[in-house]
């Protein structure tokens, strides 16, 4: 209640990012991971005036950045287990794009999940799995990045594409799909189509997202968002009244009874697209950047 109260009292948005979710730290990881942490060390060490290239949350920071402002103010957070000094090399790549992150923690190689709260963060991106479920149990939406392509072919428009049964909704009914069948959700989600849906893990981002969107007006808005989900008709009643009830506008949905999510996930132009399923992030990732949400029945 109390991270609540907070974040209506401040009306920021805050994003926390990993420094591998931010960048491209590759050839970095491999390092650490084939020689140890002190050939990492000195390798960073050694080209702290090489610059990284983007990963795959840079777009969705960079965007978000320059919306930032006194009356649509957004906070990005490097969360880094890197140590102060291996990092350096990555605030030398933030200063040379430009990017306005002043705030950050770097924990030497242990975890980060804890700092997301005291940041009071409303969405997490990592490429530490273990870092992201904690997150997610702690009542935070929380993606681990995944290899993703991406070309950025709305240069002065954010666009973010979600998927909707654990995610933005609860797995509710994903559970009755998955234990019951397809004839089974069909079914209850007809008898509840005027139940609300429980909330996910990112409904709370989607709404302090929607506050920003909100502050601009509808026609050339530098914030698009969308709705892509397996969902069909008739399950797509019980969606749209959820919506309602929440307040929330969505600009584009896809209901697409189980057709590949990718293909029109690229024609959506997402900047990043968030779904629990590991299946469809693969699909996704081919053409958008994509961040896997390890929530739900499926990642249990």
């Amino acid at each position: 209640m109390a991270k609540k109260q907070i974040k209506e009292e401040s009306h920021k948005l805050v994003i926390a990012i990993s420094s591998r979710a931010l960048f491209n730290l590759d050839r970095s990881h491999k390092i650490f991971k084939e020689e140890g942490i002190e050939a990492y060390a000195k390798h960073q060490q050694e080209n702290e005036s090489a610059i990284l290239e983007p990963g795959v949350g840079f777009t969705l920071v960079r965007k978000l950045l320059k919306l930032n402002s006194k009356k649509t103010p957004i906070d990005v957070i490097l969360l880094s287990r890197n140590s102060a000094d291996t990092g350096l090399r990555i605030f030398n790549s933030i200063e040379h794009y430009g990017l306005n992150i002043s705030r950050a923690a770097f924990t030497r190689g242990e975890s980060t999940h804890p700092f997301v709260g005291a940041f009071k963060a409303d969405l997490f991106l990592s490429s530490n799995y273990h870092d992201v479920q904690k997150a997610l149990q702690s009542g935070f939406a929380a993606a681990s990045i995944v290899e993703s392509k991406s070309d950025n072919i709305h240069p002065h428009q954010l666009r973010i594409a979600f998927d909707g049964d654990a995610v933005i909704f609860s797995d509710e009914s994903e559970k009755i799909f998955q234990e019951q069948g397809l004839k089974a959700f069909h079914e209850n989600e007809m008898l509840s189509e005027n139940v609300e849906l429980k909330a996910g893990p990112f409904k709370s981002f989607l709404v302090s997202l929607q506050k920003i969107q909100s502050t601009f007006p509808e026609e050339n808005n530098p914030i698009r968002t969308a709705l892509v989900t397996a969902r069909s008709a008739p399950s797509h009643k019980r969606v749209i009244h959820t919506m309602r009830e929440w307040g929330i506008r969505i600009d584009e949905s896809f209901f697409l009874g189980g057709l590949d999510k990718g293909i029109f996930l690229r024609e959506f132009a997402a900047d990043i697209f968030f779904d629990d399923q590991q299946q469809h992030c693969n699909s996704a990732s081919k053409y958008v950047s994509t961040g896997h949400v390890p929530s739900g029945i499926k990642n249990i």
